[in-house]
């Protein structure tokens, strides 16, 4: 029994690492295609909304998405989902998507911010390691009353 006060903490460990892997790949993804000064001329093929939340006393938090296509400079056509978008992009507008030319499949229609996206980084990074130490905090602690409880016993 003892051992499921170590294992769910490893387990969300886990997760968030991964989320955290994920996140700062897309930053990379992002940034690399800001910084190659390649552009398309892209169109917004479909536009829609994510919800998540509301169970419970919770809020409902509502992502908008966008789904673009391009043709790089090689002729090859890309398509992308990306959420987070502006509301003032509809179906059928035609937008310019940053990309590397190396891989464009991590394209982007966001217009540069590099600012924006370091403190959005930085958040994340912040949440996810405090998320961390908590849980590594709480399997110390378990430990502790584990080995105090041990030590009480003749």
């Amino acid at each position: 029994m003892e051992a499921l006060f170590y294992i769910v903490p490893t387990i969300m460990i886990a997760g968030a690492l991964f989320f955290l892997y994920k996140a700062l790949g897309r930053t990379r993804q992002v940034r690399a295609a800001w910084n190659s000064g390649v552009t398309a001329e892209g169109r917004c093929l479909r536009m829609y909304t994510s919800t998540s939340g509301g169970g419970g006393d919770t809020s409902v938090s509502t992502t908008l998405h966008h789904v673009y296509e391009f043709t790089a400079r090689d002729g090859r056509a890309f398509r992308f989902d990306e959420g987070g978008g502006p509301g003032t992009v509809i179906e059928g507008d035609i937008v310019t998507v940053y990309y590397s030319p190396d891989r464009p499949e991590g394209a982007t229609a966001h217009r540069p911010g590099r600012g924006r996206l370091a403190a959005g980084t930085g958040c994340l990074l912040a949440f996810f390691t405090l998320f961390i130490g908590l849980c590594v905090c709480f399997m110390v602690g378990v430990h502790w009353m584990f080995d105090e409880v041990g030590n009480l016993t003749p």
